[in-house]
């Protein structure tokens, strides 16, 4: 089937690459030449594992093309809008100037038949607006609402084998689901758990569960602060709980807290619409966990502050930082507690020396005080304390006894509850993480 995808970003490229994977003709639009430009030339312009192949795969195979000039999507039966939903810059409500955008480019070279699918995340009443000023341009036309649930680091698994695919459908609609089973058909043969439900209820899906996983970021690490307040371990309790069957153990790890392009702004916009519906007490959880995970940011950068001897200390002191990103896996630097943790040393006067496997040169735009290194040893050089702020699998299998050579001061703050600590302990490091008790190596 011949198919667009309006934006191409991180959502929109992969999902254009993984749809001309499938055997589909697929034209990406976007409005930033110089995206466009590196798209079409086989380069990624963000890090995803294996994205690269990918691309350069589909783009020989002639199935995928990039461009700025909207008429290349007229002969496009399906129309997938991927476009970004940023938190507006004085509010906390999402920003749906590119999604309306994204629709007003899109208006004029609808086909009649045509199906438009939503896959940005919008506030619950979003899709049915466009769905109305999309039918008042080409009556014809159809809107479905099709969230998409991407992981950094695993996209192109989430996009050719999600856990599940969600169509929300009006009344009477059916034939525009059936046109879009056409092109997801491999993947619902797999099988893919399909799920159609109302417009509202799909755009509820990606924020509900958003707002799921960061209610079980928040909650153990508002245990966290427990445990340092009364001796308990934050790992050990997570471990006890998450056999419980109704609980599990994944996304209980304690730590420096979430971050990323989805989870922070959504559960803002999240709360934000609930105001806006009179829904105050209902989602009001949503700003105290915003609340706990912005604390965490405090406490791991006061624990690098207390290991070199109280506050106000870090001025002139060096300090390795090793991460960057707000996850492994991934060069993105949007809401990462990473880096804010390392701009909150630069500004307390530390001489600051980073490493991150991917995201070095988006993180030096931003925080311009940062010395770059090409190794976390490198890092280390000199300083009179590391701190660990996003757990790359290169951190966690660091031989802490090669190390310790390089850094002085011999004390780390495992900012993640990633590293092993009795091994670097053992080495001769002091360790300190969120949520556990302080392991100082003995002479």
């Amino acid at each position: 089937m011949k198919i667009s995808v309006i934006g191409c970003g991180y959502l929109g490229a992969v999902h254009a690459a993984g749809m001309a994977s499938l055997g589909h003709e697929v034209v990406g639009l976007d409005v930033d030449t110089d995206k466009i430009a590196r798209l079409q030339a086989g380069k990624v312009p963000f890090h995803e594992p294996g994205f690269d192949s990918l691309l350069t795969e589909q783009l020989a195979s002639g199935r995928l093309e990039f461009t700025t000039d909207p008429s290349k999507v007229a002969e496009a039966e399906v129309h997938f809008i991927g476009v970004g939903t940023p938190q507006q810059k004085n509010s906390k409500a999402a920003d749906l100037s590119y999604v309306h955008a994204a629709t007003d480019s899109l208006i004029p070279y609808l086909c009649e038949g045509a199906v438009v699918v939503g896959k940005s995340t919008v506030p619950v009443g979003t899709a049915r607006a466009l769905r109305s000023q999309i039918q008042q341009a080409q009556p014809s036309a159809e809107l479905i609402w099709n969230p998409e649930f991407l992981r950094e680091g695993f996209a192109i698994k989430d996009t050719l084998t999600p856990d599940r695919i969600v169509y929300g459908v009006a009344d009477g609609a059916e034939w525009a689901a059936e046109k879009l089973d056409t092109i997801y058909r491999s993947i619902i043969d797999i099988p893919t758990p399909r799920l159609i439900v109302n417009m509202e209820t799909a755009e509820l899906v990606k924020v509900s569960a958003n707002a799921f996983l960061a209610t079980k970021i928040s909650f153990i690490n508002a245990m966290a602060e427990v445990c340092e307040a009364t001796g308990g371990d934050i790992t050990e309790l997570a471990d006890a709980i998450g056999h419980d069957v109704r609980i599990g153990r994944r996304f209980l790890n304690s730590g420096l807290g979430f971050g990323g392009g989805c989870l922070p702004k959504d559960i803002r916009a999240f709360h934000a619409r609930s105001l806006e519906l009179g829904l105050d007490e209902s989602l009001d959880f949503l700003r105290l966990m915003d609340e706990i995970n912005l604390r965490r940011r405090d406490r791991v950068f006061a624990m690098a502050e207390e290991l070199v001897g109280g506050e106000g200390a870090l001025a002139g002191k060096t300090v390795a930082v090793w991460g960057l990103s707000f996850k492994p896996d991934s060069d993105d630097i949007r809401e990462s507690p990473a880096l804010d943790v390392a701009g909150r040393l630069v500004a307390a006067g530390a001489t600051v020396r980073a490493y991150d496997p991917a995201a070095m040169q988006n993180a030096i735009r931003q925080v311009p005080g940062l010395i770059l290194t090409e190794s976390p040893a490198e890092a280390a050089e000199g300083a009179e304390v590391v701190v660990l702020c996003t757990e790359w699998r290169e951190f966690r299998e660091l031989d802490p006894e090669a190390v310790i050579t390089r850094c002085p001061g011999k004390r780390i703050v495992d900012g993640r509850n990633c590293l092993d600590r009795e091994a670097w302990v053992r080495a001769g490091w002091t360790l300190r993480s969120p949520g556990r008790p302080d392991l100082a190596a003995t002479e």
